[in-house]
């Protein structure tokens, strides 16, 4: 496994969907590259998402990404002065073809916004019915049960831990970390299903910082995995390296295959580790070049 690179695509808005996900899936074709899709599977809200604006650093990373550029002014309005566009609905032939072209896929959400503003302080049954719509309209859409959960924004709460057991998840990329690790709290008591984290930057948390462009972005990205070893989970998403950034993650997979990496998905990784996974604990904490707080691997349990 310390050859593999984990591809998670997080794809958080309709034209994500419509758009990025099949310019994606023919870029990894090319390259031969095995990845896992996480869809959003309800209404699209980007728009809701400016009351972000006054968290520390998102000023900033709005600034720094071009977000009108990479989401399009209708998105930014979804859910606000447009109506949000039912994703699954519309999109569920794209969905399909995903998965009929051999990829992994799993559920990211029902509404994206929504879920990363609001579960990390959410109950229970807020929390179990997002999950429950998700879950449902992904088995509208595919005729079967997500095995793979990733939590949009890498957001979570108890319950959503205690929701990815209750429906059967395989494994999941919730959070940021190290290593693959099974979920506990600090009385090594299960969370959840086998957690696979996010352990390189994403393209977004590197543009305009310490000299990294468009054009060179993926150097930082290379030089990281080099240096961490052993097999390594890389998030992408549908509205950047399936529009814009194509070219950079483009050169990105080029980079790694040429030194013999092996792309996989997150289900194939789970199979083909085999081995026990240490237990760790899972608390809020902070990613340079990403605002706000979101769930981090913390410290190993026996």
């Amino acid at each position: 496994m310390n050859d593999a690179i984990v591809l998670k695509v997080d794809v958080d808005t309709w034209r994500g969907t419509r758009e990025g996900v099949p310019a994606l899936a023919r870029l990894l074709e090319r390259h031969g590259a095995m990845a896992t899709f996480l869809f959003s599977l309800g209404p699209d809200h980007t728009g809701r998402a400016v009351r972000r604006a006054l968290r520390p650093g998102f000023a900033q990373k709005v600034a720094r990404t071009s977000v009108l550029e990479h989401y399009g002014l209708r998105t930014l309005l979804y859910g606000t002065l447009l109506p949000g566009p039912d994703i699954g609905r519309r999109e569920a032939a794209t969905l399909r073809a995903v998965a009929a072209a051999g990829f992994e896929t799993g559920v990211h959400c029902w509404d994206h916004v929504r879920w990363q503003d609001g579960v990390a302080r959410a109950d229970a049954a807020w929390t179990d019915a997002e999950m429950d719509r998700a879950c449902a309209r992904y088995v509208e859409v595919f005729g079967a049960p997500a095995r793979v959960h990733g939590a949009a924004g890498w957001q979570m709460n108890a319950h959503a831990y205690a929701g990815e057991l209750r429906h059967g998840f395989a494994v999941a990329s919730d959070c940021r970390g190290r290593t693959p690790f099974v979920p506990v709290d600090a009385s090594a008591r299960v969370l959840g299903p086998p957690q696979w984290p996010t352990t390189l930057p994403t393209f977004d948390e590197l543009i305009g910082r310490d000299g990294c462009d468009r054009d060179n972005v993926e150097r930082a990205v290379l030089d990281r995995a080099a240096q961490a070893g052993g097999p390594q989970v890389f998030t992408l998403h549908a509205e950047l390296e399936g529009g814009a950034l194509q070219p950079a993650f483009g050169r990105l997979l080029a980079a790694w295959a040429a030194e013999g990496r092996r792309f996989v998905g997150l289900l194939q990784a789970q199979r083909e580790h085999g081995g026990l996974l240490p237990s760790c604990t899972v608390s809020a904490g902070s990613v340079p070049g990403r605002s706000g707080t979101l769930a981090v691997q913390g410290r190993a349990v026996r």
